[in-house]
């Protein structure tokens, strides 16, 4: 038995493979602990940025900066010691903690 194979049945194939094959991804990936984390940050900024949309500013804006913490908290060191690699700013970001150890220091 030979079956035609027309342009829209190779498109309607290779939707379905890519179908089956994103579901399949995403049930392995639904238990991974960065995407469950990274999930969870950016839960509460939608949270938050409903209570916006609903006049709850005070909660909204809470939350925003409780999800943005979660979401880039790991990201927040890359960022200083590149900030630290800029010739003038990072003299700026680095003398009030020079200046903390100069008097701890100096205290002992």
């Amino acid at each position: 038995m030979v079956y035609e194979i027309t342009e829209q049945k190779k498109i309607g194939l290779g939707l379905i493979g890519f179908g089956i094959f994103f579901t399949f991804l995403g049930v392995i990936l639904f238990f991974d602990r960065g995407l469950l984390a990274l999930g969870n940050g950016s839960a509460s900024f939608l949270l938050g940025l409903f209570f916006l949309f609903v006049r709850w500013p005070i909660v909204g804006i809470i939350l925003e900066i409780y999800g943005c913490i979660v979401l880039f908290g790991g990201f927040w060191p890359s960022v200083s010691a590149f900030l630290c690699q800029i010739p003038v700013f990072g003299w700026v970001i680095q003398y009030p903690v020079m200046l903390l150890n100069r008097f701890r220091r100096g205290s002992d």
